[in-house]
């Protein structure tokens, strides 16, 4: 009777709490559920505004570089930096999202992605490339989408950057050819190398190297393209004799803000997510912007007994080209290193740049160059696991953040051997496609059309009614009237 009644009560029992465990599994599954999509929703609204952040440097390295010309090529500089939204923003969609980022080889990516096929809203299945196996980004928070687009940005403005050695002499239609053969035979393999599932370059499946933003993808690929096409180009015609200050220093000072502004996106949005990271990207990119706009600043009031609005405006701009590589492995301290190092060497490296002759006319290389190069060496040095456990033990603040603290001098070697390859593909590469440029349309413009300005003669306008009779309707009544 006993045993009869116990069993009765176990079954009993069992019955009551059976519902309740699924009831309690089910609004556990459904409370997990609406995290994840909170925080997917987090995420996607994050990165949807760096995407347009960083969409927003591109006009404001048109400002930054038009300030700089003569009044007579302005719109032609904003130009050539405006078009890369147009070529790249529709480039990127058929063919060059593919050939970054979907499943190739350790060089470049195949097509299978190619006019966004299979890019849709998914945030985890489009993680998976042809086979099961092979992850080829970690963006899982994220819609596929948010992630290309974010991505196109970094693509639309790279090229951009090279127009600032070959301003004032260069014809509009070799630009635009020049752009997009670059950006697609050049950028794209790189961005394969150091971002992509199994790129030869990067943390997942290659060499190791460190690059959070784009150090060797954007800054020194474009500042090596960009010292090889002033010297294949040649100068401009009034170089060196004739001095060309700049025409508008507002215009720099309004494009060095929205550059420091933009950077943001650029840096704290390759976290890829509102995370930590994020955090530590956006603090280490204004402390080594701060540093380098300062150290820019002592440096022209020291050695040149004045400090100025073009000067503050480029230091900074080179603090924030410097910090990419580590920007998310790096402490606010090493930061600011990175920063005053980087603002160094960049000060001294254009007038070194003066004393050989070549006509990077906006120094690109200088502050591009210059800066990513030391940047992504430092990337080596400053980085440390304490801030992400995706970055390395540099050098000098490896594991507790603590100066002379590093254990991973590899890291070191890896950070040249990633900047010798991106050297030597965007060097060589951009030869080719110059020369093959060259031989085919040309390059350059006539001489006349030179000294008369590129606004005019490439695109039948001009910025402020000054250099020619701004009433009149056609290039030719315009010029008859330009003396």
């Amino acid at each position: 009777m006993l045993k009869n009644i116990l069993i009765i009560s176990i079954v009993t029992l069992w019955l009551l709490v059976v519902p309740l465990t699924g009831n309690a599994w089910a609004e556990a599954n459904a409370v997990e559920t609406a995290i994840a999509n909170a925080v997917t929703a987090a995420d996607t609204g994050y990165m949807l505004i760096c995407s347009a952040m960083v969409l927003l440097m591109t006009p404001g390295l048109a400002f930054f570089y038009g300030g700089f010309v003569r009044s007579r090529n302005v719109l032609n500089t904003l130009m050539m930096s405006f078009v890369l939204m147009a070529i790249v923003g529709t480039s990127w969609i058929l063919w060059g999202y593919s050939l970054s980022f979907a499943p190739g080889n350790s060089f470049i990516g195949g097509l299978e992605w190619s006019f966004l096929n299979g890019v849709g809203m998914e945030t985890t299945d489009y993680l998976k490339g042809s086979k099961p196996e092979e992850i080829v980004s970690y963006a899982p928070t994220i819609p596929h989408q948010v992630y290309m687009i974010y991505q196109a940005m970094f693509a639309i403005i790279t090229p951009a950057l090279i127009s600032g050695a070959i301003v004032e002499r260069v014809s509009f239609r070799a630009y635009v050819l020049f752009v997009l053969l670059w950006s697609t035979f050049i950028y794209t393999p790189l961005a394969h190398m150091v971002w992509a599932k199994g790129g030869m370059l990067g943390l997942y499946g290659g060499l190791g190297a460190l690059d959070f933003a784009g150090g060797t993808v954007v800054h020194i690929s474009s500042a090596i393209s960009a010292l090889v096409a002033a010297i294949v180009i040649g100068p401009r015609k009034t170089y060196p004799d004739q001095p060309a200050a700049p025409h508008n220093v507002p215009f720099i000072m309004l494009g060095a803000g929205l550059l420091w502004f933009g950077w943001f996106g650029f840096n704290a949005g390759s976290a890829l997510g509102a995370n930590s990271v994020a955090v530590v990207a956006f603090v280490a990119t204004n402390s080594a912007a701060a540093a380098a706009a300062l150290t820019w600043t002592i440096l022209e009031w020291v050695l040149r007994g004045k400090p100025t609005a073009v000067g503050i405006a480029t230091g900074a701009v080179a603090g924030l080209v410097g910090v990419t590589p580590a920007a998310g492995f790096i402490t606010p301290l090493s930061a600011i290193f990175i920063g005053s190092i980087v603002a160094f060497c960049c000060f001294f490296a254009i007038s070194l740049k003066v004393k050989l002759g070549i006509d990077d006319s906006l120094d690109t290389f200088p502050v591009h160059g210059v800066g990513g190069t030391i940047g992504a060496v430092l990337a080596g040095v400053f980085t440390t696991k304490l801030v992400n456990s995706a970055g390395a033990n540099g050098l000098l603040f490896g594991t507790t953040g603590k100066l002379f603290d590093g254990n991973d001098p590899g890291q070191f070697v890896k950070q040249i051997i990633a900047i010798v390859i991106a050297y030597v593909l965007a060097g060589v590469g951009t030869f080719i496609i110059l020369k093959a440029i060259d031989a085919t349309i040309g390059l350059r413009v006539k001489p006349e059309e030179e000294f008369q300005g590129l606004d005019i003669n490439e695109h039948g306008e001009e910025a402020y009614g000054e250099e020619f009779a701004s009433g009149l309707s056609s290039v030719g009544e315009r010029t008859s009237h330009g003396g």
